[in-house]
């Protein structure tokens, strides 16, 4: 049987399945080929039946969130991408202190847009990633000096072998530079408590304009991109020596090492997604020949060779 029929016979809900699903409409690259199914899940038991399913019929199973740090092969995705669409966000406010429970399926932007109209502070960091709560988790997001481990009280997810929920503490996490527990396995992120406080609507409103407008200074927002490309390194800022390298506004195809930020890779307009490996490959290469330096990338490159 093939995905489709053995979709057909399950309770998923079938208006939330695509086939043959061009995946540059799903990741802010704008590239990669079609996922052979993709699916948008809201429900916890349609989450743990897919799980069954895939182990069952032995189907890949990618899962996604905002895809905004994602890079999709030209060939794009064998098997079923699972879109994770939860959403809730649930405030619990003790004094100065504020709980709140987000969806892995939220938008960034939007909880903290959220929470500026109801003056609670802590998450403004957050308000230009273009990603989700789960993926953030996922990796550590961060910006302006604080990372979603400095907020992140517990997470609940699905364990993949099991299919069973469990709910950890942040320091079980083992939160690190653009990375988590989750980083090195398949376990789906639900949901997750986040500790705030209260705040003064004028101040995390002035620095939601100040992170907005440095964002839009200092980082190549016009095209589409997955964000800061390469990590930063232990001892060096990746940006500054991929620029000493000369190779700020180089290309490969469509592919551009942004001209404002060279720690950013871009999408000039027409780019595929072999272009964008091809000047990631060529970057980190000269970066080493030139100062023996190894750069490593931030995102996450998936599909079929």
């Amino acid at each position: 049987m093939n995905i489709k029929e053995i979709l057909e016979k399950t309770n998923i809900s079938k208006e939330n399945i695509k086939y043959e699903v061009p995946m540059k409409d799903y990741t802010s690259f704008k590239t990669g080929g079609n996922a052979e199914c993709l699916i948008r899940m809201q429900e916890i038991k349609e989450i743990q039946e897919l799980l069954e399913i895939s182990e069952k019929h032995k189907i890949p199973l990618t899962i996604i969130g905002n895809g905004s740090n994602i890079l999709i092969k030209d060939k794009g995705i064998k098997g079923i991408v699972l879109k994770i669409d939860i959403k809730k966000a649930e405030i619990e406010i003790e004094g100065e202190k504020v709980i709140l429970t987000v969806g892995s399926g939220n938008k960034l932007g939007e909880i903290a847009q959220k929470l500026l109209k109801q003056d609670i502070s802590g998450f403004e960091f957050a308000s230009g990633i273009p990603g989700t709560i789960g993926g953030a988790i996922r990796m550590n997001a961060g910006a302006h000096g604080t990372e979603m481990k400095d907020i992140v009280k517990t997470i609940t997810y699905i364990n993949k072998n099991d299919r069973k929920i469990y709910k950890i503490e942040n320091g079980q996490a083992k939160f690190e530079y653009r990375k988590s527990i989750f980083s090195n396995n398949e376990n789906i992120i639900l949901e997750a408590e986040i500790e705030l406080k209260k705040g003064s609507r004028e101040e995390i409103q002035e620095k939601m304009q100040e992170y907005s407008k440095y964002r839009k200074e200092k980082q190549p927002i016009e095209y589409p991109s997955a964000g800061s490309t390469f990590k930063r390194g232990k001892d060096f800022i990746t940006a500054k020596i991929i620029d000493e390298c000369g190779l700020k506004g180089y290309k490969i195809g469509g592919a551009q090492i942004s001209e404002k930020h060279a720690g950013f890779i871009v999408n000039t307009g027409n780019a595929t997604s072999k272009d964008i490996i091809e000047l990631i490959e060529y970057t980190k290469r000269e970066v080493y020949n030139k100062l023996n330096k190894k750069i490593e990338i931030e995102i996450e490159i998936i599909g079929e060779e």
